[in-house]
């Protein structure tokens, strides 16, 4: 029987999620899982992929819609109502607890959703023989390497009488090998009669394990298709139509090169989380590195700035050798983060947190009042600062304002190289264009940038060339020009 032909074991309704502060993470989405079939949920980050898997496990509550399983209208009080019905989630960190062996992990897991325990070494080995390998019960947690954990979690699911299986971007942090374990594991809980929900922006993973695949975008479905898949038409599906306008580089002939990353392999945990990565930045160029979190971008970044020391390559700044954090900003280096409490103390004023970075690296060792006071005003007049007044604490800003407080700071040094790390995200309309437009007036007067950035629209948007990273590596580097929706899409899916 086809799975056009079965009844659906799940099926979601006009899911919505609205937040309290106005974000609208789900809009009207429909989905549908058969039972035994491997759904794949694909999308960028911030599609809204994990968003409405945590709805249906019973993480969050929806704002609006409906869940029906096994045919009946439910509504889950929490993820332990979700798991006595059969539905189970494997995390891209697995949550096992750290310190106690594998048994004593199941047995606790079983024990706290009022399961037996009884007969639990010869229950986990008949599932772990189903699905194709061995479980050590005796093992420390701690010692597993990723993709162990991992099968663990799914033999738990099992042992609770999971009949769907959410996986959430299952190979993000395993090893070419244990991928292709997990793979087979898959096609294993498939062939019994399992439902898989795949989360996942890897194109070739669709190709290889998904009888459907459903596509977000910005929280909206945007198609649900079937094999044989193009993987042209769903890299632009889930990227999404953008207006592309060639402009020509903004380094002239002859501009310095500013950082150069050279056959760089950053190793964490005993996992390559960089591979051979080679990148160069020049004076008065924005380089873009687009791809999904999680594929090397934050341990390469971690590396340029001195805090991850490389298992190989070399990084220079200037011409200078990359060693420790220090080197960095002395060689003319600037950061704008991630996650803005990186740059902050939110617990400190708006003018001492200018102070810290704006004078990081200028060698005063006694900082005025009046310096600050300066600072601030700078900020105020010259970045839409919006504060009470300098000494007002940091963490009362809106996060526009504390994004322009660090990323003005920044500006005020006037850095040989900025790293930028999604320098938007979170923002609204307004300071998001402001952001970008700062960024791009930085190169504009000769700063070198390294945009790192998840949405793909904003590397599209300031980037004079467009690096791609996947898996640890960089799978291409193409100027601005040669940009197509389909080939950054291609690209980014490895």
């Amino acid at each position: 029987m086809s799975i056009s032909d079965s009844k659906p074991l799940l099926v979601m309704r006009r899911i919505t999620k609205v937040y309290p502060d106005g974000v609208k993470a789900l809009e009207g989405v429909d989905f549908e899982v058969a039972r035994g079939e491997v759904h794949a949920l694909l999308g960028e980050n911030g599609a809204g992929k994990s968003t409405l898997m945590r709805i249906l496990f019973g993480e969050i509550q929806p704002t609006g819609g409906e869940i029906l399983f096994e045919g009946v209208r439910v509504r889950w009080r929490g993820p332990w109502d979700a798991l006595s019905r059969g539905i189970a989630m494997v995390y891209q960190n697995v949550r096992l607890v750290p310190g106690l062996k594998v048994r004593e992990n199941l047995r606790l897991f079983l024990s706290s959703l009022g399961l037996s325990t009884s007969n639990l070494d010869e229950r986990v080995s008949r599932i772990a023989e189903d699905l194709g390998f061995k479980i050590d019960l005796d093992a420390l947690v701690d010692e597993l390497p990723m993709g162990a954990r991992q099968r663990v979690d799914i033999v738990k699911s099992l042992l609770a009488g999971a009949k769907l299986i959410i996986l959430d971007e299952p190979t993000s942090n395993l090893t070419p090998m244990e991928a292709m374990q997990l793979s087979a594991t898959v096609k294993r809980l498939k062939s019994m009669g399992v439902s898989v929900v795949y989360i996942t922006h890897r194109l070739e993973e669709v190709e290889e394990l998904a009888d459907r695949v459903t596509i977000l975008r910005r929280g909206v479905k945007v198609g649900v298709f079937r094999p044989p898949f193009n993987r042209e038409r769903l890299a632009s599906l889930m990227v999404g139509e953008i207006d592309l306008k060639p402009r020509g580089r903004r380094s002239k002939p002859g501009a310095r090169r500013v950082l150069s990353i050279s056959r760089l392999t950053v190793v964490v945990e005993g996992v390559e989380r960089v591979k051979e990565a080679s990148l160069d930045v020049y004076e008065g160029e924005i380089l873009g590195l687009a791809g999904v979190a999680g594929n090397g971008q934050e341990e390469l970044v971690k590396s340029v700035l001195g805090i991850l020391k490389p298992a190989s390559g070399n990084i220079e700044v200037l011409g200078r050798s990359i060693h420790r954090t220090k080197d960095f900003y002395k060689l003319g280096g600037g950061y704008i983060p991630g996650e803005r409490s990186e740059a902050l103390a939110l617990d400190m004023s708006v003018a001492e947190n200018a102070a810290f970075i704006y004078f990081n690296q200028s060698g005063k060792t006694i900082l005025l009042p009046s310096d600050m006071v300066r600072l601030y005003r700078e900020l105020v007049g010259g970045f839409g600062l919006v504060a009470a007044g300098p000494w007002t604490q940091a963490g009362r800003l809106s996060g526009g304002n504390q994004q322009k407080l660090v990323v003005g700071s920044e500006a005020l040094r006037r850095p040989k190289l900025l790293v930028a790390v999604n320098p938007t995200q979170g923002l609204d309309v307004a300071t998001t264009r402001f952001v970008r437009n700062l960024i791009a007036s930085m190169a504009d007067e000769g700063t070198g940038v390294l945009l790192v950035s998840s949405d793909l629209e904003e590397v599209l948007e300031l980037s004079d060339r467009i690096a791609v990273m996947s898996r640890g590596k960089i799978t291409g580097v193409i100027s601005r020009g040669e940009a197509s929706m389909e080939t950054i899409g291609v690209l980014m899916g490895g």
